[in-house]
C-alpha cells in the first residue's frame, strides 16, 4: 500500500511540472479592442483599466485598413509611438514591434483608416 500511495503522489508531482510548462506557452494578452473609422485623423483610444506589463505588441485588423501607427502610454506617463505605415488585410497582423524591456502599459492609441465604414482593431501584447 505505501508503494502505491507513493508512486501517485510521484506521477502527480511530474503531472506539474508538464503543466507548468504549458501555462508558460501562451504568453499572448489582449490589451484591447477599439474601432478605427474611414477618413480620421484621431486616434481611437484604447483605455486600460489596470496596467499591463509587456515587452512587444502586435495589431490585427478584423476589415481591411491602414494602419498608421500605435502609441503607448506607460504608468510612469511616458509614451513610445510604434510606427507601421502599411495596409493590413482582414484578418491580417503586424509582426511584434519589441521595447527594451518590460513597461506598464496604461493607455493606447490606434492611429489608422479603414477601407470601408469602421474596422476593427485588436492589440495584443506579449509578456
Amino acid at each position: 500500500m505505501k508503494m502505491k500511495s507513493w508512486f501517485f503522489l510521484v506521477c502527480l508531482a511530474l503531472s506539474f511540472f508538464g503543466a507548468s510548462t504549458l501555462a508558460r506557452a501562451d504568453d499572448e494578452i489582449t490589451l484591447g479592442r477599439t474601432i478605427v473609422f474611414k477618413n480620421t485623423d484621431y486616434g481611437a483610444p484604447i483605455p486600460l483599466l489596470v496596467c499591463r506589463r509587456v515587452d512587444a505588441i502586435k495589431v490585427k485588423a478584423d476589415r481591411d485598413m491602414y494602419l498608421r501607427k500605435v502609441v503607448a502610454t506607460f504608468k510612469n506617463g511616458e509614451t513610445k509611438t510604434f510606427r507601421f505605415y502599411r495596409n493590413i488585410k482582414e484578418d491580417g497582423t503586424t509582426r511584434w514591434r519589441e521595447l527594451p524591456y518590460k513597461r506598464c502599459v496604461k493607455k493606447l492609441e490606434v492611429y489608422g483608416e479603414s477601407k470601408n465604414s469602421s474596422a476593427g482593431v485588436r492589440v495584443y501584447g506579449r509578456t
